[in-house]
């Protein structure tokens, strides 16, 4: 059940979740969908096409070291294909493993953590970024918000 977001979802986009090296099954992918439909629509912007690809550390960090020449495990990389906040069109990979790890470090649950990231995701493509400390402060409560909406 998702709180506090009207029950609607736009069919003209989509939101799909994949597997890359690793078998993982999301949580309420139908509840998902529409949490993170309701999230742009409350932030003023509209997605296209997102696509989650869920993997493991190795393969996350394959990408980081093609694409963006790092050198270190991440749990999240976001590829927007696209500039436009009302017509968000990206690719997110998420780390499993990362979610899992980061899970045991801030004493929540693995469910917990995994949509915190994928939020964290959508949020840098409406427009949040978290490179300094007050944005950082800024992206967790958005993050917060959004997920006491799911949880």
């Amino acid at each position: 059940m998702i709180k506090g977001f009207p029950m609607k979802y736009n069919t003209e986009q989509t939101i799909d979740f994949f597997e890359a090296d690793i078998e993982y099954q999301l949580d309420r992918p139908d509840d998902i969908r529409l949490w993170l439909t309701n999230l742009v629509i409350e932030e003023k912007c509209g997605i296209e096409k997102i696509q989650y690809i869920f993997c493991t550390d190795e393969y996350l960090l394959g990408i980081n070291k093609q694409y963006l020449e790092h050198d270190y495990y991440t749990d999240i990389i976001t590829f927007p294909i696209n500039n436009s906040k009302t017509a968000i069109k990206s690719d997110i990979y998420i780390s499993v493993d990362r979610v899992i790890e980061n899970a045991k470090s801030y004493g929540v649950s693995t469910t917990q953590e995994c949509y915190r990231v994928i939020a964290h995701g959508l949020l840098h493509l409406c427009g949040y970024d978290d490179a300094t400390d007050d944005e950082k402060k800024i992206m967790r409560e958005r993050e917060n918000y959004y997920l006491d909406k799911v949880l």
